[in-house]
């Protein structure tokens, strides 16, 4: 099993990349706001009641797929260092079942990513959709920050379209392409 661990501030363009990747290698997509957006019906309004629920919910679907070996490539916004001890949960779990996890760190420029994060395709299930709160967290939070000790590829997506960003993960990590029929 190989999970691609795509990380990165919100609306850099994780799940775009994620899904052309998926394309190309018929990885599964698990994005971060699957769980998130699962919870929210019953914890609307109360993010930190449900935080430590989506963190068990991500981690038990990641670990379920390194024991059945389903290659997962998997979005996130990892704040740094806060997130550290999650993202080593993650790590444990994948390799506990032999699994192998690829790093992938996307940006874009801060005029790309507040154009981005309105954009109508991200649709009402994000959880950050304007460019208020995209400031607000970048002010509040370091996003920018590569994960330590884990090298990560880095791929600065502000003019690269997202087909060619998931094309340098394919090569970079040397991952086997879905077959044209």
């Amino acid at each position: 099993m190989k999970l691609i661990f795509i990380y990165g501030p919100p609306a850099v363009g994780k799940l775009t990349v994620a899904t052309e990747l998926a394309k190309l290698t018929s990885f599964a997509v698990f994005d971060d706001h699957l769980a998130i957006n699962s919870l929210q019906a019953v914890f609307a309004g109360l993010p930190r009641s449900m935080d430590k629920l989506v963190e068990q919910i991500r981690l038990a679907v990641i670990e379920e797929a390194a024991r059945a070996g389903v290659d997962l490539i998997f979005t996130f916004v990892y704040a740094h260092p806060q997130d550290i001890p999650y993202v080593d949960r993650i790590a444990k779990a994948v390799e506990r079942h032999g699994g192998e996890l690829c790093f992938v760190q996307l940006t874009c420029s801060k005029d790309a990513q507040e154009s981005r994060v309105v954009h109508p395709d991200r649709g009402a299930s994000k959880s950050v959709n304007s460019v208020e709160t995209i400031r607000d967290w970048n002010e509040r939070y370091e996003l920018l920050a590569t994960l330590p000790g884990r090298g990560s590829l880095s791929i600065d997506n502000t003019d690269l379209p997202a087909k060619a960003a998931a094309q340098q993960i394919v090569e970079q990590f040397g991952l086997p392409v879905r077959r044209a029929r």
